[in-house]
């Protein structure tokens, strides 16, 4: 029974060849684009999966309040690992980690590379696969180090036994080797290449007494819990540590608190101390949209497979006076979808082979296929089941219940019906096709009105260096001879880029404040001349001078911290931290750090004239110099006071660029499924038209002979498809409205929707509809009027 189904099926199938192929090719794009989001999903989901004690490994964020509002940090003081261990039973391992980047030096080879300092328990927690060495005794000594593979390699070369070797670290520290594990996938929430012990954390520092104060946030930690461990009690427990450490309040405002693995890539966004979401929302939002695009894709199915009843009626008629049933007429329908869906399955694999290289550009990941691995072969059977169940059931059931006595005499009512079933799905496509042009189109408006926006200071030229070896002590010369170079306006040292929320602290209080103790403010350790090099503008008093000595009690602040300071001016005003007061010498405009997104209210800055501990330098590259050879220029002087570390640099506007990765990521996909919902759409739109071409043949052939023009019989064909167009334009405008509204409301800094949005979007669509109606009306005009009619 099945086989004789398949022969009629394919004979079907093949007798319509063309409407087939449009069908197999529509279906190919929608079975494509559903694949590459659900590997891209499948990719964002199983982060961190490598590790197998994800269900017991948490990291502990604080929960910070300053005026009222709550802020959730990733960082804890230093003892907090160790005394959640200690004192939580449910609690078998911690660790206290901190990351940075550090030159690696072996012989002749030297490298750049980040890790983090752990305590031994980070490599259980973890469970680090080690390739060499000993997980127990690999972070025993304070002199040991120990590597990832990839890392290995590029000091050792891979013909030499890496453990007990000696390596240089920031050309000055010797460490050996007692351990190389096996790299981990891209698909951590964090990455690192080597791992020291936390003891050796700011290598060459005598007084580290300040990373055993509860008062200094700065650290990540991570812990494990015992297997059945209940996490509300744990998690009770570990919200009141902080406060029962702290000797000043037993009620302090800020808690530790857990946060799960299977969270970390997907919900690690907070308001006020409660998750809101993250990475879910881009995943939910594309993995929609894939099932959108594959549901234009069977409703064009059902287009051209309804298209075709006409021609079909009587076959069907035929067979039910034969005696078939209607079971037996709707089995052969699906199976000829099913047929039509497992072709375009096998296209589909081969469509994903050649644009899976470029999509994992498009999302800068390295997603493989992996074909014949169970769940995607099962994945693609389930997709391809769908669509043939989703594309198929209505055309199956709508041609098996034609009556064979009404569509044998030619008379078949219910022609009529799928007509007006037809023009609702083409509505309903190109009502899509439209809401995802508005789409793109907005994405970009929002990200570029975000671009463009005065950031405060002059991003354009600034480069980005990170601060190694010597830096700091050669700083003097180095920027001397940066700006003698000629190409290099001036050049500053800070503790904090730009765009980071950096340090910050409260407990502070100044002259003209009330209720200044829990105000959160962010500090800034900068050289000098910060101000004037990274084009901050100053709108009262003065920058620091040259002499530390002169400034150390001086303090530059913006002008959100001066409002807080009360009337009046606050030059000359004090404000008291710790033991100290610092007095205001200047006051900067307000500057964009932290949320890109931000309304421009950015919270108060204090910055110090102490570049000790600087981890950036910036770099102003004059703006008629050639960026090509300043960057020669500036590499030469840093090679020739920093030997050992190469020049490594970011431009400020790339790294401020970058903040808008997901946003771009969702744009760039819109507009790539916009193009691909108008091609789907078109493939039915320009088989329909073919279709209507070819019923009407007669009537144009008529028309033609009592003196129809060319033009009119263009004008004849398109006016109904254009109707469905102009019906689908408003039914888009409010949906398209209605989820760009919802998707801005999650910005403060927004655009406003206008209207030549729409207008621009539905004469898009107006245009493409027309040009793909046009082919098939301009063949029907030009067609002899002679071969139309020689049948009458």
């Amino acid at each position: 029974m099945f086989k004789n189904y398949l022969k009629i099926a394919w004979r079907n199938l093949w007798k319509n060849k063309g409407y087939s192929a449009l069908n197999i090719f529509g279906l190919a794009i929608g079975i494509t684009c559903a694949c590459l989001i659900l590997l891209w999903v499948e990719d964002e989901v199983n982060y961190d999966s490598v590790f197998p004690k994800q269900d017991l490994i948490y990291i502990v964020p604080t929960n910070q309040t300053f005026e009222g509002e709550v802020y959730t940090f990733f960082s804890t003081p230093g003892p907090l690992a160790r005394d959640l261990k200690n004192e939580i039973p449910e609690i078998t391992k911690s660790s206290t980690t901190w990351g940075e980047e550090i030159l690696l030096a072996e012989g002749n080879t030297g490298i750049n590379r980040y890790g983090r300092y752990v305590h031994p328990d980070f490599l259980d927690i973890f469970s680090l696969n080690f390739l060499e060495g000993q997980k127990k005794t690999a972070l025993s000594r304070p002199d040991g180090i120990v590597l990832t593979q990839e890392t290995a390699l590029a000091l050792f070369g891979s013909d030499k036994n890496v453990l007990n070797q000696v390596i240089k670290i920031n050309d000055e520290y010797s460490f050996t080797v007692t351990g190389v594990i096996e790299d981990l996938p891209r698909n951590v929430s964090f990455s690192y290449n080597w791992l020291l012990p936390f003891e050796r954390f700011q290598l060459g520092e005598d007084d580290m007494s300040w990373i055993e104060e509860y008062g200094n946030n700065f650290a990540d930690t991570f812990v494990e819990l015992a297997p059945n461990s209940n996490f509300e009690v744990v998690d009770k427990k570990v919200r009141s540590m902080i406060a029962s450490k702290m000797s000043n309040t037993d009620d302090s405002p800020n808690e530790a608190f857990l946060h799960s693995i299977k969270d970390w890539r997907l919900r690690s966004d907070f308001q006020d101390g409660k998750k809101v979401g993250g990475q879910i929302t881009l995943v939910g939002s594309l993995a929609f949209i894939a099932l959108i695009i594959l549901l234009i894709a069977c409703i064009n199915f059902m287009n051209l497979s309804t298209a075709r009843s006409g021609k079909r009626a009587n076959e069907v008629g035929v067979r039910k006076v034969l005696g078939s049933s209607k079971r037996r007429l709707v089995s052969q329908f699906m199976v000829e979808a099913i047929i039509l869906a497992a072709v375009s399955a096998c296209l589909s694999v081969l469509l994903l082979m050649v644009l899976l290289p470029y999509f994992n550009i498009l999302v800068e990941k390295q997603i493989t296929l992996r074909p014949f691995e169970p769940i995607h072969i099962f994945s693609l059977l389930g997709i391809t089941l769908l669509c043939s169940l989703l594309a198929g059931w209505y055309p199956a059931l709508y041609l098996s219940s034609f009556r064979p006595a009404q569509v044998l005499k030619g008379a078949n009512k219910s022609l009529g019906k799928a007509t007006i079933i037809r023009k609702g799905l083409v509505v309903a496509q190109f009502a899509v096709s439209i809401v995802f042009i508005v789409c793109s189109i907005i994405i970009y408006q929002q990200i570029q009105h975000v671009r463009v926006r005065d950031v405060g200071y002059d991003k354009g030229n600034l480069l980005n260096v990170t601060v190694s070896g010597n830096m700091i002590d050669k700083f003097t010369p180095i920027r001397e001879d940066l700006i003698a170079s000629g190409t290099v306006e001036d050049v500053a040292l800070t503790n904090t880029n730009m765009l980071s929320s950096g340090n910050n602290g409260s407990g502070l209080s100044w002259q003209g404040g009330v209720d200044t103790d829990d105000v959160l403010v962010r500090f800034r350790y900068v050289s000098p001349n910060f101000i004037s090099t990274v084009g901050l503008e100053l709108v009262e008093g003065h920058g620091f001078k040259n002499d530390r000595a002169v400034d150390s009690v001086n303090v530059i602040i913006t002008q959100s911290f001066a409002n807080l300071m009360g009337e009046g001016s606050a030059i000359g005003k004090t404000i008291a931290r710790y033991d100290t007061n610092y007095n205001v010498i200047g006051v900067v405009k307000d500057y964009l750090y932290g949320d890109m997104y931000g309304n421009g209210k950015t919270g108060p800055v204090m910055f110090f004239n102490n570049f000790d501990y600087a981890n950036t330098m910036y770099v102003n590259i004059k703006s008629e110099s050639s960026r090509t050879e300043a960057l020669a220029s500036i590499g030469k002087i840093l090679k020739k006071y920093n030997p050992a570390f190469p020049f490594e640099y970011r431009f400020e506007n790339d790294l401020f660029n970058s903040r808008f990765r997901n946003e771009e990521l969702v744009g760039e996909l819109t507009k790539i499924f916009s193009i691909l919902a108008i091609i789907i759409s078109c493939l039915g739109l320009f088989g329909l038209a073919a279709y209507t071409a070819e019923q009407r043949r007669k009537e144009i052939g008529v028309r033609k002979v009592l003196g129809s023009s060319a033009f009119g019989i263009v004008n004849l064909l398109s006016k109904d498809f254009l109707r469905l167009v102009f019906l689908s334009i408003f039914v888009a405008i409010p949906l398209a409205w209605y989820t760009m509204q919802n998707w801005l409301q999650s910005f403060r800094y927004r655009i406003d929707i206008d209207l030549w949005v729409f207008i621009a979007a539905g004469t898009i669509a107006i245009l493409i509809a027309l040009f793909t109606i046009s082919y098939q009306a301009l063949k029907a005009a030009m067609m002899n009027p002679v071969k139309s009619l020689r049948t009458e």
